[in-house]
Formats: structure tokens, sequence, C-alpha cells
């Protein structure tokens, strides 16, 4: 039997599984940190999931990059 790898799911809704690459993936795969992390997440869901919302996250995850790296 060969084990699924935990990428080719999704717990609760669809919103990451119609894309080509997952944004955990993407974010894994090339070591992104916290907080620019999370703000990939947010723009790439929110054309499916949290519309503006999440571009209001994604945009808070970013002022919080900025303060953090460059004061």
């Amino acid at each position: 039997m060969t084990k699924k790898s935990a990428f080719t799911k999704q717990v609760n809704g669809k919103h990451y599984k119609n894309m080509a690459v997952q944004p955990t993936e993407y974010i894994v795969k090339n070591k992104i940190p916290w907080l620019e992390a999370n703000a990939i997440k947010y723009i790439s869901r929110h054309a499916m999931k949290g519309g503006k919302v999440d571009l209001e996250k994604a945009l808070h995850y970013i002022e919080m990059a900025i303060e953090e790296y460059y004061g």
C-alpha cells in the first residue's frame, strides 16, 4: 500500500484542493517564514473563501512583517 502525502488532503472546504500547488506545500518547500506564509495563504484563497476579509488579513500579515523586519 502506498501512503498518500498529507498535502493531498484538505480538512474542511475545497478552497485549496483545486490549486495546482497548494499554498502550504509552496510555503514548506520554500521555507517561507510565518508572517509571509500567512499572507500567501490568505491571498491565495480570497477569491474562493473569504473575499475582502482574506485580503485584509493578508495585508495585516504584510504590515506585521514590515514592522518586524524594518521597524
